[in-house]
């Protein structure tokens, strides 16, 4: 009886460890799964980001106001005095500013396809990176056809709100002005970027929240992912 005892206490004693590894072992994301929670989490703060970033004022009264370049504020500066050009620089912001929320409705599906393309062969060294690695690697591979992509939608809502032609009459007024250096600066360029840079950050800041706040993680799959980030 003594023996049978001792036998079951060895038995235990090898297979409540085996227990917690096999338990440690099955917790554990594997590469695919880590993959598709980064994308998962990217798509998250595309949606949330494009979702606020086009609401009426998105731009135009947040963080990501979209401001004129310098270059641009050279010739509001001097059409102040010009009837009809007087408040340019307040008009041109905010006919930019409303064109980039128009055209933030439409950056959700051409993020979400890019997103969708990436491969996460490192999705581990995203995963245990800096707080906004994601963000950075989708920054990285997909800013450029992005970029392509998003430019035209700018163009689009540009037109929209009458933005080009606006600007373009603002300019031919400038160059006709005696002895000043002529100047074309590419709106649609320029607010292009810009309405990128915003949306970039705002997907960071989702990221950053998923990463540090449990409570933000709202499927089985992001708290699963980002649990090994805790560890």
């Amino acid at each position: 009886m003594q023996n049978r005892i001792i036998i079951f206490s060895l038995f235990f004693a090898v297979l409540l460890p085996s227990c917690d590894t096999l338990k440690q072992v099955l917790s554990e994301p594997t590469t695919a799964e880590i993959g598709s929670g980064l994308k998962q989490a990217l798509e998250f703060g595309i949606n949330e980001g494009a979702n606020l970033l086009s609401q009426r004022d998105g731009y135009y009264k947040s963080a990501y106001k979209i401001l004129l370049p310098e270059e641009a504020r050279r010739v509001t500066n001097r059409l102040k005095v010009i009837p009809g050009f007087s408040d340019l620089e307040n008009v041109i912001v905010e006919k930019l500013n409303h064109a980039a929320e128009d055209a933030a409705k439409s950056a959700a599906p051409i993020f979400v396809d890019a997103i969708k393309e990436m491969t996460f062969d490192d999705a581990l060294n995203i995963l245990l990176g800096s707080k906004d690695a994601a963000t950075q690697y989708l920054h990285t591979k997909t800013y450029s056809p992005l970029y392509q992509k998003f430019q035209p939608v700018i163009v689009t809502s540009l037109n929209k709100f009458n933005a080009i032609q606006y600007w373009a009459d603002a300019i031919n007024a400038y160059n006709k002005i005696p002895l000043v250096e002529k100047v074309n600066p590419k709106l649609d360029e320029y607010v292009t970027d810009k309405a990128l840079d915003g949306l970039f950050a705002m997907v960071a800041q989702k990221e950053l929240v998923i990463r540090t706040d449990i409570s933000s993680r709202t499927t089985d799959l992001l708290k699963k992912v980002f649990a090994k980030q805790d560890k």
